[in-house]
């Protein structure tokens, strides 16, 4: 189970056999049969135009040799439209989006399981960690030659400038709360400091309040490192750092002192990655295709000592109580009755524009 295609604005990568972590471009088996994929994903993030009008945001048109088709729009009003036809069949969905959960960037999921007649259509706001999915019964199958096509050949494929990236696995992939952390990520444990990767459920970490907290799960996945699963390079001595570090560009670190009480009233905040890049202190890290993400499940959200500085935990809020959603998260995976409920935050979550406020300040 793996990534068979990434493309964005500056590359397109496929191969059915699955990405590398290499860095040069493989063209992949471009004869490959057009053989249906059992199951799999394709995944995008987006921005929406502010014209309340249509926009496509991916299509593939296989002309008149194949009688395929497939979309997702954007709607006026707000909403993803997916449809899916091959000569009379149709296969079609649509979420409705929530005006007051607006966000930047929207991920965009639609995955099938053609042994069990079924795909999702999923619309995520990662910045505000909301979710929607439907389930479509039926769905019609999707070759390699599909992929390939709507990847590397302009006259079939069409991709919005507005679409960060477009990534497409083999596989079911999961929504919801996501890793961002890297496995060599020194955390310091009540038994001293270990790397992430050897972090076992049970361990107890330290947290900032001086408390030793247990491990409940450890949460791992492989995504493709583009738009907000970009990782961002933390550089030594900012931050409070003892190394560098690499995470998430949505993995976030508790920020304080003085200036932070002073512009949001509260001794510490949460800040993402991506929002402290200034090329010194943090930088994109752009010289891999994937990257593996890992992250710790504590019976409340907490902020541990990473390397020196302190980032947040695994934040599930209460999607225990949302069964459906559970199902499709990493956390589908273990019991339900043994996953925590994380009523709130355990610092206030900085947005953009707050963030640039504070890094305006900082670098004063």
């Amino acid at each position: 189970m793996t990534w068979i295609a990434i493309s964005d604005k500056k590359h397109k990568l496929f191969n059915p056999k699955g990405l590398s972590q290499a860095t040069t471009p493989a063209a992949g088996d471009l004869d490959a049969h057009d053989a249906t994929m059992p199951s799999g994903s394709i995944l995008m993030e987006t921005r929406l135009s502010p014209e309340d009008r249509p926009q496509l945001l991916l299509g593939l048109d296989g002309g008149l040799s194949r009688d395929v088709n497939f979309s997702i729009r954007a709607v006026p009003g707000g909403g993803i439209a997916l449809v899916h036809s091959m000569g009379a069949y149709l296969c079609h969905g649509a979420i409705n989006l929530s005006a007051e959960a607006r966000t930047d960037i929207l991920r965009i999921t639609y995955s099938w399981d053609m042994a069990h007649r079924w795909a999702r259509l999923s619309v995520e706001r990662p910045e505000t960690g909301h979710s929607d999915q439907i389930i479509l019964k039926d769905p019609l199958p999707v070759s390699l030659l599909d992929i390939r096509e709507m990847v590397l050949n302009p006259a079939q494929g069409a991709m919005a400038a507005d679409v960060c990236f477009l990534a497409v696995s083999d596989c079911i992939e999961p929504i919801g709360p996501m890793p961002g952390l890297t496995a060599q990520t020194p955390i310091a444990t009540a038994y001293g400091t270990k790397w992430a990767k050897d972090i076992k459920r049970g361990d107890l970490l330290e947290t900032l309040d001086g408390a030793s907290v247990p491990v409940l799960q450890v949460v791992r996945r492989t995504v493709p490192a583009r738009g907000l699963f970009e990782p961002v390079r933390l550089r030594t001595p900012y931050f409070g750092l003892k190394c560098d570090v690499t995470m998430s560009s949505t993995q976030r670190l508790v920020i304080g002192g003085s200036r932070v009480e002073y512009l949001f009233n509260a001794e510490q905040v949460l800040v993402p990655a991506r929002h402290l890049i200034n090329h010194t202190a943090a930088l994109p890290v752009r010289d891999t295709a994937l990257v593996t993400y890992l992250q710790f499940l504590l019976p409340d959200h907490e902020a541990i000592n990473a390397a020196g500085t302190y980032v947040e935990t695994l934040d599930i809020g209460r999607i225990r109580r949302r069964p459906n959603l559970l199902r499709s998260s990493l956390l589908g995976q273990f019991e339900r009755n043994m996953l925590p409920e994380h009523n709130k935050t355990a610092y206030p979550v900085l947005g953009s524009f707050e963030a640039l406020i504070l890094a305006e300040q900082r670098a004063a």
